[in-house]
């Protein structure tokens, strides 16, 4: 029992990681949380101007939700920790990273790591969830709608590979939260102002920073 509560905090403490703060600090740009959505993810770091940080930091966030399950399922059964504690340690790895310790629970969106996430629990998984985002944001151009759209699909996916047991719940529990985390663009969505990628915007002058119009990681 208490490896198994061990497993299951430090899996939340890998995913509180917050790489868009750390990135920005490390390559002096400001801190994500002052400009733009302040979400601390990917696509507002972009807003800084440097694809780097961006592509930094989305890698970042992927890469932690992988490892939080990687290293449950390659050294769990050593300590004796049974299986199934793979869901709650893949769903506490995403949750570390919406609601980070270190930055008062307030976090990014939750894309990358959630990818992250099923990567670790399945190559095959993560590879087919990234298709369908990428699908709908071909023919749509909406990042929010193919995050959206991905997220409604990963859960049954996730049952192809695991059956309806704690793991398809883990990603059906994600898949809420992440779309619960995108209420502003399903709003703008729904009344035709989201943009699309490529698109570019008129901001008003008095607008600290561009609205928020795609997922952050």
């Amino acid at each position: 029992m208490t490896n198994t509560l061990i497993a299951i905090i430090l899996a939340y403490l890998i995913g509180s990681i917050p790489f868009a703060v750390v990135v920005s600090w490390i390559m002096r740009l400001p801190d994500p949380r002052t400009y733009g959505s302040n979400n601390p993810g990917a696509t507002n770091v972009l807003r800084s101007g440097s694809k780097i940080a961006a592509l930094l930091t989305l890698l970042g966030d992927g890469a932690k939700g992988w490892a939080a399950v990687a290293l449950f399922r390659s050294y769990g059964a050593q300590f004796g920790i049974d299986a199934q504690v793979v869901a709650p340690v893949a769903l506490c790895a995403f949750l570390g990273h919406v609601f980070p310790l270190w930055l008062r629970f307030k976090g990014g969106k939750g894309v990358a790591t959630a990818l992250g996430v099923l990567l670790g629990l399945n190559a095959w998984l993560a590879l087919a969830t990234a298709l369908v985002w990428f699908a709908v944001v071909i023919m749509s151009r909406y990042s929010s709608l193919g995050a959206l759209v991905a997220a409604g699909f990963s859960p049954f996916a996730t049952s192809y590979w695991f059956g309806w047991g704690p793991v398809t719940w883990a990603s059906a529990a994600m898949s809420a939260i992440l779309i619960w985390r995108h209420h502003a663009n399903i709003k703008k969505l729904l009344r035709g102002e989201e943009s699309r990628i490529g698109e570019k915007r008129v901001v008003p002058a008095d607008t600290a920073g561009p609205s928020d119009s795609r997922p952050g990681a």
